[in-house]
């Protein structure tokens, strides 16, 4: 039975709402709609000219339409009068192939048919800056080591308290906010869920984030590394799959020394085998590598993979197994698609669970100070262009996310890759201009 968002709107004292979706580069884009219009647009979509946004299209394609999905709706709990709903694009009477939250709801349903289902917790790490964009907002915030600083956490505590407040007000289950390993860093957590929902969580989340950064004179930013000497920020996610049938944690065994099974680690050498094309999904911008191949920053440890390596409760490593039942995905950055993140990831372990792959003996080494003894081990790209040559070439991806995905978004980011190869940094003039 389809669900009257008109009378949603009535009950809930809602005026308008956004209808949102997500881009190629994760850029949100929206209509606001007013509640006299909804029913109709909850049938046939708002209009976009898709051109427009960061999707494969050119200015002769035909309409395209944001159909909404009622399910989603948040009304916003700073401006109740507002419902936020992610929308499904869709062109020509089809949905649009390579459109972000149509290609996670594709490899979600192939999961399905095989009785999967996925489900996800994120981190999403983020920088409270000036609004110039020249520094962090906080003099104060100078310690060399300001992870969980109390006194640089309570003076954000207005800011922070009422994103918090939002998602308990929205049933998001939130449990802890903290100052994060760089100085203006913050990390906000709530519980894992249904892989589809979380990405909507995420994506408006960030938006929520910026929105009352906003409203409190500051800005919110997620780009990986926004200073080069502090950590970056990550997007740390947790996965683990679960029986449809049943509804247990297939990736649980408690007999395994990390309580993980077969079918777990199998899905962890998929993501592994696919992690350099994973890399240009999970970190897709010219940002990105200055987060996952840095130096040590000013706290001592980057916190970020460099190798396609993973181990138990041990944080140097691209994948982590902190407890029983599931795994912790470290390479992801605050750039992350919301829907295109966990797509590949699933793709990539279904293709594990598959081929019975094997992800070989974990490893507990540090790191960081002994690399060098993972041998064998694969590198991860050294910037954006290595990345999306890798997902180029990666056939596993493309049989999971898509021709049509996989061809848009290399091209549309293989223009910015150029776009940046043309621009001429003063690193540059210094270092070369007497040579």
């Amino acid at each position: 039975m389809a669900v009257n968002l008109a009378k949603v709107a009535k009950d809930r004292g809602i005026k308008y709402f956004l209808i949102s979706f997500t881009d190629l580069f994760g850029v949100m884009r929206a209509k606001l709609v007013p509640v006299e219009a909804i029913n109709g647009m909850a049938k046939t979509g708002a209009g976009f000219a898709g051109f427009a946004t960061w999707l494969d299209m050119t200015p002769a394609n035909s309409d395209m339409f944001a159909v909404p999905d009622p399910e989603s709706l948040i009304q916003l709990p700073w401006k109740p009068e507002v419902g936020w709903l992610a929308a499904d694009p869709w062109m020509d009477g089809k949905e649009v192939a390579h459109a972000p939250r149509n290609v996670l709801k594709t490899v979600s349903r192939t999961a399905a048919a095989k009785g999967y289902e996925m489900k996800t917790g994120v981190e999403c790490e983020y920088f409270l800056i000036l609004p110039d964009a020249t520094a962090i907002s906080d003099a104060a915030d100078t310690q060399a080591k300001p992870c969980y600083d109390q006194q640089a956490l309570m003076r954000r505590y207005e800011l922070i308290t009422e994103i918090c407040d939002c998602m308990l007000a929205l049933g998001w289950g939130p449990y802890q906010n903290d100052h994060e390993d760089a100085n203006g860093q913050f990390e906000m957590n709530w519980e894992y869920d249904n892989a589809l929902k979380t990405a909507d969580r995420q994506a408006f989340f960030k938006y929520m984030v910026k929105a009352l950064a906003e409203k409190h004179g500051l800005r919110a930013t997620f780009m990986p590394k926004p200073f080069a000497n502090l950590t970056g920020n990550g997007c740390h996610m947790h996965v683990s799959l679960w029986s449809t049938k049943s509804g247990e944690n297939l990736f649980e065994d408690k007999k395994d020394s990390h309580g993980l099974s077969t079918l777990g680690y199998q899905f962890i050498a998929g993501v592994m085998n696919a992690a350099e094309g994973l890399c240009a999904i999970t970190n897709p911008t010219v940002n990105s590598y200055k987060r996952i191949n840095a130096p040590v920053t000013t706290s001592g440890a980057t916190w970020s993979p460099n190798t396609v390596t993973y181990s138990g409760n041990n944080r140097t490593h691209m994948i982590r197994i902190p407890d029983a039942g599931r795994f912790e995905f470290r390479l992801a950055d605050g750039a992350a698609n919301p829907y295109l993140m966990p797509a590949a990831v699933l793709g990539a372990g279904l293709e594990g669970i598959a081929g019975k792959r094997d992800p070989g003996k974990r490893l507990d080494i540090n790191m960081y100070t002994e690399g060098h003894k993972a041998k064998g081990a694969k590198r991860l790209p050294l910037n954006l262009l290595d990345a999306l040559r890798a997902l180029e070439k990666s056939k596993v991806l493309e049989d999971v996310l898509g021709t049509e995905l996989v061809a848009a978004f290399v091209k549309l980011k293989m223009e910015e890759w150029r776009d940046y190869s043309r621009h001429l940094t003063e690193w540059e003039r210094q270092n070369t201009l007497d040579c």
